[in-house]
């Protein structure tokens, strides 16, 4: 007979138990393990993850677009030197000059005019960008004599003393606009400036555009250092002689923006894009109230006494003074970096011109009050002439007298 098979269930059971003590004693001591040092394994990935900042300001150095052997503008101003104000024969409009609303220079210019539609619509692109140390032109109440900065403002020119035309008020030549607050941080609190040099926060700076129908527009060409390789980039001497027989040529196809910045630290104020031109933003005031004039190139190679021969060319000058971050800067210094040009030369600020005075501003300015005026005129319904009596069916002769009047 077989053996009765012993029972081993109690045995089983135990065992099992056993193990699952183990085992919840195991789980229990991987996750206090793993709390123990928290930040270990997700700071090394963290660090592996990161991304690195591309430069590419550097890439620029192997790029097969941007050879600078390749630029087709380099070496094309024309040499057009400045000349004693009171030995042109034909005089030149200047520039910078006052573009307070109502004001008006005194110098006749004629028939000539400014190009006062978009730039665009005239077929001209920028072709640079570069800004002066405050300001060369002067709106009062905006940027003038009692403005402000870091360093103070520019005292206003003794011959600057004549009533405006409208406004009433003086004219006087100034520098700075009045935005600056030294209790304020965002006026005093330094920046850390990347790509632009010798910028300071707090500082009024004048932005210029040049604009040329004859630059390279529209290719990898079209910004250039110095200004005049973009400005005369597809035009010769011989063509420039020939075309400037006629000063308004040269009026229709050469204009710069100007507009007038105060710069901060501060974000809210970051425009990314100041490579293009004049910022025209309606909701905030910017490029809506332009002075339109002709003058000439600026810098302090050239004031009253020593002329820009570069005239007449358009000027659209905004005259408000506006809030813009360093930030904004810093950008356009990089964008003017990776141009195919070398544009290292225009990431500073220039020194200003001083206030052109009134015998050398052009007669001929214009403002969007004025366009508007002048529109309307033109559109108005012509009278109708009174109709002429009839002549007698034999009028006698006329013969004019000895004085010059008129007799039956």
């Amino acid at each position: 007979m077989c053996p009765t098979p012993k029972d081993n269930t109690g045995t089983l059971k135990a065992v099992i138990g056993v193990l699952g003590l183990s085992t919840v004693a195991l789980l229990a001591a991987t996750i206090a393990l793993a709390m123990k040092e928290p930040s270990a394994a997700p700071a090394e990935s963290a660090v592996a993850a990161a991304p690195s900042a591309t430069d590419f300001v550097a890439l620029k150095e192997t790029s097969i677009f941007l050879d600078y052997k390749d630029n087709v503008c380099a070496g094309a101003q024309l040499a057009v030197a400045n000349k004693l104000c009171a030995d042109l024969e034909v005089p030149t409009p200047q520039a910078g000059g006052n573009v307070t609303k109502g004001y008006v220079g005194d110098l006749d210019v004629g028939a000539l005019k400014p190009h006062t539609a978009s730039y665009f619509q005239g077929d001209m692109c920028p072709v640079n960008v570069h800004w002066h140390l405050g300001t060369e032109h002067y709106s009062y109440g905006q940027y003038d004599e009692n403005g402000n900065g870091p360093h103070g403002t520019a005292e206003r020119p003794e011959w600057a003393n004549r009533d405006l035309a409208a406004a009433g008020e003086k004219v006087r030549g100034g520098f700075h606009c009045h935005h600056y607050d030294e209790e304020d941080e965002k006026f005093t609190k330094p920046y850390d400036w990347k790509y632009c040099t010798n910028m300071e926060v707090g500082e009024t700076y004048e932005v210029h555009w040049p604009h040329s129908s004859v630059g390279d527009c529209g290719t990898v060409n079209q910004y250039q250092t110095p200004f005049y390789d973009g400005v005369f980039c597809n035009l010769s001497m011989e063509q420039f002689a020939a075309i400037a027989v006629d000063p308004q040529n040269i009026a229709s196809n050469v204009g710069v923006h100007g507009q007038v910045f105060t710069v901060v630290n501060d974000e809210s104020f970051f425009y990314p894009d100041m490579m293009r031109g004049m910022i025209i933003d309606k909701q905030r005031n910017m490029g809506t109230d332009i002075h339109y004039y002709t003058g000439s190139t600026t810098g302090t190679s050239r004031n009253n006494e020593m002329c820009s021969q570069y005239a007449p060319i358009t000027w659209q000058v905004d005259r408000q003074c506006h809030m813009i971050s360093a930030s904004s800067f810093d950008k356009l210094c990089q964008d003017m970096l990776l141009q195919r040009d070398d544009m290292k030369d225009d990431l500073y600020p220039h020194g200003s011109r001083e206030l052109v005075m009134d015998s050398l501003v052009a007669n001929n300015a214009a403002d969007a009050d004025s366009l508007a005026a002048a529109a309307a005129a033109e559109a108005a319904p012509a009278e109708e002439a009174p109709a002429a009596e009839a002549a007698p069916e034999e009028a006698p002769a006329a013969e004019v007298t000895r004085d010059g009047n008129l007799r039956a």
